[in-house]
């Protein structure tokens, strides 16, 4: 593996070494990350600083975690870190993208460089389908696009690679040309221009004209003229695609049939065909700008053409669902490679409720010249993650990776996935995490279907991936101080708490709050460690409240006197508390008129540490109540300056809460309370650009042909007036779907396509007319919320708001978690 020493590595980020200890010699591996370390002693960890996060913070937690080479853009003390090397640079982020420049410098193979609006990450997993037995390839890691995954991406290029694929992501202007210095593709593909990142650029002129700068020293584009024309590519080579005659690659005839599309082409003056298993438009246009590209490569046709008929999906998200015995699983059957084991081996250790840990890993499809290496660089994987169990199939892991597992990791091997389904009763499985990686040969998904628990077919999928950039577009309206409280309570808003709660943990947020004690106990449980404020403690539960470390919210002098005198009894001193004030949302709180008496109890013994002061907006989201909202505020001031004063030290106030923090960042103070709009759910989420972040989604049951005259479900209230197909699916007001949207009022997707609820909803099973729908049959999925019928509308239509459908749905539906 490539490596560069520490001189060489400071010359070309211009970097000063302010510190360098003994036995840094040399860099491997670049770091970001300090929740992600892989071989850290090889590895530099850049300390990038955004508007959100200063990557200084981290170097001790880094640094505790043995990484010993750090890039830094400000003065730290060195001393506290007597064993590591430290490179001073202007800017960490520019310092990562120019060592990556560099390394990308000194390889000459053919570079693929693809940007565009959609479809980059297919076209690029498909290329690697079609064209991994004649090349060997790196590529980007799942969708690594950006100012920060480029250069991560490029960094992995090494002597035995031959072709390089990267895509490259901008939002806004003057992005593409740092993408472009570290990736300087030899070939370009330009997908197409859609409306993904718009709000970035004036126009869809103004964003071809910056994702082409690209393409500025490659020695080729290929694009189709259906969707585009560039603007300008400066005299460089095009290769494009098309249905008019003068395209190096011309489109005869596309023809779909049930499950697969065919494509004749003529490329010079041969004709031929492919046929790809999709229908739909999109994968067609990235089928063909794939087929492009193997034209322009001169890859032999025949030798792709049964790999295009096998293509198959690009999976863009890791599955997490709950499995058999308290387990919990990661299901990524479906590719086979460092980059994306990497990636589900974060999410495996990122999952906290479990202690134990254990990897299921197929064979991985290599050349006899890949092995060797690939094998040991699986095995530092599995130890660096804290894996302790690996159960293998396929001969190849078990011959070349087996023999090199740490102590630490037990092992079992099987030939085959069958071998595996027939023990599968045999092995252990019990209070663990299982992830399941292997390539798509080994259908591994056959053993994610023996361990996940088993439930009906009407589940509640949940993207981590939509939470964490609700998370992130809150941020940006925040001062880099502000902290976030993210509310998990009610069940985290019905999508599951500690599956919820590990997200937050990870993304690092400052505090979570719950409603009940117990809720909170589930979580440190759950190996959540972020401090936890319970909102309604009750004096039976100070117990727990004490041994698991949470903090109540003191919102009355019965609960203030009750908590004290349970502190006097234990003994405890300077216990953390949040103090509510009602300031006019008249719920829980102490009055304004109170505050005096209150200042009384917490100073006359040092029994409490006030950790927070906060207050509840009861009209944030109203802009007519906008004027009531910011009285709450004056005496919200009031009452923490009165506070502070009395109690004679600070502490933290909030009383933003989603729609605050979007309609009045002016009243963040020093926190912000996220509780629905982490899930998408806001009155300004067009605004900020939110995504709904839960899907509800059943099956169709049944499928029947009524005739007028017939009726439908109880009471009889679904009268059928003309010849009608009706189709049961598979959930009812026992799961939590409101009953008073029956006969007509609600309906749901099938399809794409609306389907109006007809009859009475019952208990487990709900019936819709689908007369006018074609081609649906038993088994087909069915929308019953999510982002293309939102949460919102169902909540409008039964007359509620989108908080009590969701936290209504029921425990029995169960929670699919899955991250892009």
């Amino acid at each position: 593996m490539l490596h560069y020493n520490i001189q060489l590595v400071a010359e070309i980020m211009q970097a000063r070494i302010v510190q360098q200890a003994a036995g840094n010699s040399y860099v491997e591996h670049l770091l970001i990350d300090s929740r992600r370390v892989i071989h850290p002693t090889a590895a530099l960890f850049f300390a990038i600083t955004t508007n959100r996060r200063d990557g200084h913070d981290f170097i001790k937690e880094a640094y505790n975690k043995g990484v010993r080479c750090f890039a830094i853009q400000k003065e730290i003390d060195t001393r506290l870190f007597p064993e590591a090397s430290f490179l001073l640079v202007t800017d960490t982020l520019k310092a990562l993208q120019q060592l990556a420049a560099y390394h990308r410098r000194r390889f000459a193979i053919p570079v693929i460089g693809i940007t565009g609006s959609n479809g980059k990450t297919i076209v690029k997993e498909w290329l690697y389908q079609l064209l991994n037995e004649h090349y060997s390839i790196v590529r980007s890691p799942k969708s690594y696009n950006s100012q920060v995954g480029v250069p991560l991406s490029v960094w992995q290029m090494q002597p035995q690679h031959t072709l390089a694929i990267f895509e490259a992501g901008i939002s806004q202007k003057h992005e593409m040309e740092a993408l472009q210095q570290i990736i300087a593709p030899t070939i370009g593909i330009l997908t197409n221009i859609g409306e993904a990142h718009a709000e970035g650029f004036a126009d869809a002129a103004e964003k071809l004209n910056e994702k082409q700068k690209l393409f500025s020293s490659a020695e080729t584009v290929i694009f189709s003229t259906e969707k585009l024309q560039p603007l300008s590519l400066n005299n460089i080579a095009v290769y494009s695609w098309g249905f008019a005659a003068g395209n190096p690659l011309v489109i005869q005839t596309i023809n779909k049939h049930l499950s697969e599309t065919t494509i004749t082409f003529s490329a010079g003056v041969t004709t031929n065909s492919i046929t790809i298993p999709f229908v739909d438009d999109a994968s067609i246009e990235n089928a063909i700008t794939c087929l492009a590209v193997c034209m322009y490569l001169q890859v032999p046709l025949q030798r792709v053409q049964e790999k295009f008929l096998q293509l198959r999906p690009v999976s863009l998200r890791l599955e997490l669902k709950s499995g058999i015995h308290n387990t919990t699983i990661i299901n990524d059957s479906y590719s086979a490679d460092l980059s994306s084991l990497t990636i589900a081996l974060n999410m495996l250790q990122q999952q906290g409720q479990h202690v134990q840990r254990t990897v299921i890993l197929s064979d991985f499809q290599l050349t006899a010249e890949q092995e060797v290496a690939t094998y040991r660089s699986i095995a530092e994987l599995l130890q660096q993650h804290h894996v302790q169990r690996l159960l293998t199939v396929g001969p190849r892991t078990k011959a070349l990776l087996v023999p090199q597992l740490s102590a630490a990791i037990s092992s079992m091997s099987f030939d085959s996935t069958a071998a595996l389904e027939q023990q599968i009763d045999s092995i252990p499985f019990q209070n663990e995490t299982i992830l399941l990686k292997g390539a798509r040969v080994f259908e591994l998904d056959s053993i994610a279907q023996l361990l996940e628990q088993k439930t009906h077919q009407t589940v509640l999928e949940i993207n981590l991936s939509a939470i964490t950039r609700n998370i992130r577009a809150h941020q940006q309206l925040l001062k880099p101080s502000t902290k976030i409280m993210a509310m998990v309570k009610a069940f985290s808003y019905g999508s599951g708490s500690y599956e919820i709660a590990n997200l937050l943990q990870f993304m690092k947020a400052d505090y979570l709050a719950v409603a009940f004690t117990d809720e909170g106990v589930a979580l440190r449980k759950a190996g959540i460690s972020l401090p936890i404020m319970v909102m309604n403690p009750e004096p039976v539960t100070f117990d727990a409240l004490i041994d698991y470390n949470l903090e109540p919210e003191l919102f009355s002098f019965s609960i203030l006197h009750a908590f004290e005198s349970f502190l006097e009894k234990e003994g405890i001193n300077s216990y953390p508390v949040h103090i509510k004030i009602d300031t006019g949302m008249h719920r829980l709180g102490f009055m304004p008129s109170e505050l005096q008496e209150l200042v009384a109890v917490l100073t006359r013994q040092p029994i409490f540490s006030v950790q927070s002061v906060f207050s509840h907006l009861a009209a944030s989201e109203d802009p007519s109540e906008d004027a009531f909202t910011l009285q709450q505020a004056s005496l919200f001031d009031d009452a923490c300056r009165y506070l502070e004063t009395s109690l004679g030290y600070s502490f933290l106030k909030h009383l933003d809460n989603s729609s605050g923090t979007i309609r009045h960042p002016q009243l963040q103070y020093d926190m912000v309370r996220l509780g629905i709009g982490m899930y998408g759910i806001s009155p300004a989420a067009v605004k900020l650009q939110l995504e709904e972040a839960l899907t509800l989604k059943t099956t169709i049951a049944q499928i029947k042909q009524l005739q007028p005259g017939e009726t439908v479900g109880y009471n009889r209230r679904g009268i059928i007036t003309k010849p009608s197909v009706i189709a049961t699916v598979r959930i009812g007001y026992a799961d939590g779907y409101p009953r008073n949207l029956g006969n007509g009022i609600g309906h749901m997707l099938v399809h794409g396509q609306k389907a109006p609820v007809i009859g009475t909803v019952c208990m487990d099973m709900t019936m819709l007319d689908i007369t006018d729908l074609t081609d649906v049959k038993e088994g087909d999925e069915v929308i019953v919320f999510g982002p293309q019928l939102s949460v919102t509308t169902v909540a409008k239509q039964s007359g509620t708001i989108a908080y009590e459908v969701m936290t209504g749905i029921n425990q029995r539906v169960k929670r699919v978690y899955f991250e892009e």
